[in-house]
């Protein structure tokens, strides 16, 4: 798309090269006004055959010869690369793109997405499946095609700098993940992003060992590296393989129909200030407390029926979506006096 923008650009430039001189021209060899020689220099290189305006002398029907020569060409190559966007669907591209920029000045508590590899697109793909928003953030001409393609918000551009994470509203955002290809970029965006707005939720990858120090100091609030995941999923495949099914089939909604999510309690909720085995968490939602995460930071692991259920509190909790969804409305409702 970017080559062929760049093509019809270039023949309109070169056209109107031609118009300009085809008219200087005209007004120096025939010594005639502006408008007759604008429309004589327009007939002429459109070939649309209304015959010259005044008799031409030797010099203007030579000048003539050139200007149709010069001319007939770039209108046929402007009308070509015109052409040619409009059947590919590059005009249309560019409206979507228009108009996807258009939505980014209203999207609120978004999250976005810096990079849109193999990490990226499967991030995407997982946030779109649950229907949060977010807009990508790539300077890939070609990768921005597939994204658009696909139909996500995209804000173009290199993350690193701070106008393009400004333009993807990192001011109203919820949180933000940067999978760049290097360290030394997810370095630089985690310390922009965190100056930007110093309450974004900042998720970063690091590939190498060095680098997850440097991460948490710019800013992130957790960083991720695939290389030591991938590393502890092979050796718990090795050492408990039921144990590692298990965890891969309960990450997997399309596989088990079951999800892990975590919910925190509001104040005065009708959970707040009930013993697990008082709620209905287990009898009427089917679900699962795997671990309750108090205000203070400490992860009480398979929590007791007498665990107390205090306000604030984040529950992770596992079962189908749809009951972890009404679940998370009950929560988070605030009715209690």
């Amino acid at each position: 798309m970017q080559r062929n923008s760049h093509s019809l650009m270039t023949a309109i430039i070169s056209m109107a090269i031609v118009i300009a001189a085809g008219t200087a021209g005209y007004r120096v060899i025939e010594g005639w006004d502006l408008l007759d020689s604008f429309f004589m220099t327009v007939i002429t290189i459109t070939t649309i055959g209304f015959g010259v305006v005044h008799p031409l002398s030797n010099q203007g029907k030579l000048f003539t010869l050139v200007i149709i020569f010069s001319g007939m060409g770039t209108v046929a190559y402007a009308f070509l690369t015109g052409t040619k966007m409009i059947v590919e669907g590059e005009v249309r591209q560019i409206i979507t793109r228009r108009r996807s920029m258009k939505a980014l000045e209203k999207i609120r508590d978004h999250f976005i997405i810096c990079g849109f590899g193999r990490m990226g697109s499967l991030i995407c793909s997982r946030l779109h499946e649950r229907g949060i928003p977010f807009v990508v953030v790539e300077d890939k001409p070609e990768v921005q095609d597939k994204i658009m393609e696909i139909g996500y918000f995209l804000s173009p551009g290199d993350a690193t700098e701070e106008e393009v994470l400004v333009k993807a509203g990192i001011k109203k955002a919820r949180g933000l993940v940067s999978v760049l290809n290097s360290d030394a970029s997810n370095v630089y965006v985690v310390l922009t992003a965190r100056v930007l707005n110093s309450d974004l939720e900042i998720i970063a990858r690091a590939a190498e060992e060095g680098a997850q120090t440097k991460l948490m100091r710019a800013g992130a609030n957790r960083v991720v590296s695939p290389y030591q995941i991938g590393g502890m999923r092979m050796v718990m495949g090795i050492l408990k393989p039921a144990v590692m099914s298990f965890l891969e089939e309960a990450m997997d909604y399309n596989r088990l129909h079951v999800e892990l999510e975590e919910v925190k309690v509001a104040e005065r909720s009708a959970y707040s200030g009930k013993r697990l085995m008082d709620t209905d968490i287990r009898k009427e939602l089917n679900l699962i407390i795997i671990a309750v995460k108090k205000t203070d930071g400490q992860m009480v692991f398979n929590p007791g029926p007498y665990t107390v259920i205090e306000d604030n509190d984040t529950l992770i909790a596992m079962g189908e979506r749809e009951n972890l969804a009404r679940f998370e409305q009950e929560a988070t409702i605030c009715f209690r006096e």
